[in-house]
């Protein structure tokens, strides 16, 4: 079982790897290249990125995409909810009448989980997230390169 969709993979690949680059305009390969992530999946979730505040876009031979939310402000639920957000459990899943809207214990649990899971990422930041004094950094198996070839 996956805890996030490939969608909200995608786009904290996305976010992280464009946070790394300080606000920096990168084409769609580019990013699909250094976050490993198939191009023309990427593309849709880079959009809803964009739609919903995160990300901008420019077109033409110089454009591209870009991080326009401060990574200390921005949280991971933030990102994950742009592209396709975590499911609680509000009424019987199973659809059984006698339930109605209250959980069974085993339903509540899950929900209880999720919403556990909910708040971690309400809780962290793009900028913790991106934490140098973690013993590795997100995507890179050596250390950022922060000059303006990178």
């Amino acid at each position: 079982m996956k805890l996030l969709s490939d969608a909200s993979e995608y786009a904290l690949r996305g976010v992280v790897w464009l946070a790394q680059r300080n606000g920096r305009t990168f084409k769609l390969r580019e990013i699909a290249d250094g976050t490993k992530a198939a191009p023309g999946y990427l593309i849709k979730v880079l959009q809803s990125l964009t739609k919903a505040g995160i990300l901008s876009t420019q077109r033409g031979s110089t454009g591209g995409f870009s991080l326009i939310r401060d990574p200390a402000t921005l949280t991971a639920l933030e990102v994950i909810n742009a592209v396709d957000p975590i499911e609680r459990i509000h009424t019987c899943p199973l659809g059984l009448k006698s339930h109605g809207t209250c959980l069974c214990p085993m339903h509540k649990q899950i929900d209880e989980a999720m919403a556990t899971i909910e708040g971690a990422f309400e809780n962290s930041t793009i900028a913790d997230l991106l934490d140098s004094n973690a013993s590795s950094i997100p995507m890179s198996n050596g250390p950022l390169n922060h000059s303006p070839e990178s």
